[in-house]
């Protein structure tokens, strides 16, 4: 079956024949200036196989967006997918995909020495009542404990 072209990138990604966690250059938008924003589809688990919790996906949000920027200062977001599999990471006028890997790992270790996860109240938080320091911790210590597969996407 031949699926009609859709204009968001993911859409037309085959889900089934990828292979998580890996990180996959996305997409890569020109600003008429000429910024480069280029988008980044990093992948903690199997599509329609299984998926994050959200208290877990929150507090490894907020914990990869602050802790991130202490490793470059190229971010321009980090989002987690509505999938509850992984993440977008969005970098202005950076084409380095190996330090963007490097990026995530020393990210990615930052939560696992975390004592506790930023931002957590709700002053700085839409749903401060919604973390798991613990859940996002397990899912950095599974996404680098395959971090010799990032680069491979399909199975």
């Amino acid at each position: 079956m031949t699926q009609k072209k859709m204009n968001v990138e993911s859409f037309n990604l085959d889900h089934t024949k990828v292979k998580a966690p890996y990180v996959r250059l996305a997409g890569v938008v020109e600003g008429e200036n000429g910024d480069i924003i280029r988008k980044y589809d990093l992948r903690f688990t199997q599509p329609n196989k299984e998926h994050m919790e959200m208290p877990s996906i929150h507090s490894l949000e907020h914990m990869m967006a602050e802790f991130s920027r202490n490793h470059s200062d190229k971010i321009v977001d980090i989002s987690p997918m509505g999938c509850q599999t992984g993440y977008y990471l969005s970098l202005v006028n950076h084409d380095d995909y190996e330090d963007v890997l490097n990026i995530l790992e020393k990210t990615l270790n930052d939560v696992l020495v975390a004592t506790e996860v930023p931002a957590c109240n709700e002053v700085q938080c839409g749903w401060a009542a919604s973390h798991s320091l613990e859940g996002a911790k397990e899912l950095a210590k599974n996404m680098l404990a395959h971090r010799d597969e990032w680069i491979e996407v399909f199975g």
